[in-house]
Parts: structure tokens; sequence; C-alpha cells
């Protein structure tokens, strides 16, 4: 459904009164004879169309809306069109009078709309809420890079990697919330990577570690040690084992199926997935 519509006497009350509740409303004051409307209105609608969940466009005709568009201009003290309103909760925050460059319009709505890491950081949760955890870390790593300091944006992507056990970038997301900001979700994460880091040297790693040291050529033993570091998120480990395997038997048991299997579990594009494709293709080619 699009959130650009024409604003009429029978719809007035509902877009104003409810709609402005959820979503910040934009009255568009034009005329389809004036130049200058017409030059505007596509900047108006194009940035409209970028937040379809926040921003409602509401233009207003004045001409065919003569007796509405006079109100709401006595109402609002508008003087001259083009001319934007900003509504937000029934009540108007702020007006744009005469035609405006994009730039003016977007410095105007950046007081009231979620900046652009506060959107992305949405999507990374809504992606994290439904499973999708490539997704998900990827525009967690976007909204980060936007804005390293925000520590909601932090503890969203300390989440995710907790959850595809990049505990090492986990543990520096979350060491460097300011106490201020240790709240219960941080206390959680916390908790939870603790647990997470204990099992890195489980008794059933240091006793394949140990089996491994006196049968180094055992590629059964190497194989079931890298089982147990991948599921305790010891990925590095993981793919070496099963490259040193692969590296002189390529063909071992289900070592080339495990191999891509742990690299699948890596977000798309990251530093050890590249890096270990290209070891397994110089194997191949």
């Amino acid at each position: 459904m699009s959130n650009i519509l024409d604003l009429t006497s029978e719809n007035f009350q509902e877009i104003l009164g409810e709609n402005s509740q959820n979503k910040l409303v934009i009255i568009e004051f034009y005329s389809p004879n004036s130049p200058e409307s017409q030059q505007q209105a596509p900047l108006v609608s194009a940035i409209a169309s970028e937040y379809p969940e926040h921003l409602l466009l509401a233009r207003l005709n004045c001409e065919a809306q003569q007796t509405l568009a006079q109100q709401l201009a006595q109402q609002i003290g508008i003087e001259a069109i083009p001319a934007l309103v900003i509504i937000k909760a029934s009540a108007p925050v702020d007006m744009l009078s005469g035609p405006q460059t994009d730039a003016q319009i977007r410095e105007a709505l950046s007081k009231h709309l979620p900046s652009p890491d506060d959107l992305i950081l949405e999507q990374a949760k809504q992606a994290l809420i439904n499973g999708e955890m490539d997704k998900a870390y990827n525009f967690a790593k976007q909204a980060y890079e936007i804005n390293p300091e925000n520590a909601r944006i932090k503890l969203v992507f300390a989440d995710i990697c907790l959850k595809i056990q990049k505990l090492e970038d986990a543990k520096a997301l979350l060491s460097s919330i300011p106490m201020i900001e240790q709240d219960a979700y941080y206390t959680n994460l916390k908790a939870k990577l603790e647990l997470a880091l204990e099992a890195l040297d489980s008794p059933e790693i240091k006793v394949l570690q140990d089996k491994v040291e006196l049968e180094p050529d055992n590629f059964e033993l190497k194989t079931q040690l890298a089982v147990q570091y991948n599921q305790v998120g010891r990925k590095e480990e993981a793919l070496e084992s099963l490259y040193i395997v692969l590296k002189k038997d390529l063909a071992f048991g289900e070592a080339k199926k495990m191999y891509l299997d742990v690299i699948a579990t890596l977000p798309d594009g990251d530093a050890l997935a590249l890096k270990y494709r290209r070891k397994l293709y110089s194997m191949l080619y």
C-alpha cells in the first residue's frame, strides 16, 4: 500500500488524527497550475517513498479542495504555495513555505524521522527475529559502520555475532559498551558470551587435541576435532584442520562437505570464508 495519497475533506480526520499518531505526516499544499509546485512534487514523493513505514505524504490540491485548503492555511499560517507542513501526533511541528530543495526538505525531516542507521538497525532486528542470520549480520554491520558509537547498534550486532558464533567480535562489541548503557539486554548477552567462551576448550576438544598430537596423520581424528571446533564457534581452527586433511586426501570421507558447510555458516563476504574458499579452489584447480 502506497504511503502517498490525496488529502480530501473526506479523509482529513483519519489522516491527521489516527495516522499521525503512528507516522509522521507531510501535508503538501500544491497547485497543478503552479510551476514551483510541479517542480517540487517529485522531490517530496521520492523522499516519502524512502520511508514507507514511518512517513505518510498527504497531497492537498489547493484548487480541487479549495475550502479545506483555505481552512488549513488560515489555521497553520500558510501564505504561499507550494508549502509543506509536517504533522506529528496531530500537531504541526514544522513548516516549509515556498519551493524547497531536496536538501532543505531532508534537513527538516531529519529532526523527526529515524536516522539511516536506525532504519538499517530495524532491518537487522527483523531479520534476526526471522532467523535470517546472514541478512541480520550484514544489516547490523552496515548500521555499525554508519554509527559505531551507538550502543543499541552494538548490542544488536553483538547478539547476532553470538548467534553465528563470531565470539571475538561479540566480545569486542560488548567491551565497548559504556557502563551507563549496560542494561538487561547487555547483561544477558554478557552471560551468553561467557558461557560460549567457556565451551571453547571443552573436555571433548582437549581429548581430541591430545589424540591428534599423538597421531598427526590420523585424518579421522582431525575431522572429528574439526566438528568439535565448529560446534563451539572455532571456525578458523575447524577449517584449518579440514584443510590439512583435504590437502593430503581431497576425497577423504565427508571432509570436503564439512569444509563447505562450515564456510556456509559464515556471513557473506566474511574474510575467513573468502580465505578458505581460495584455499579450496587452489587445490581443485
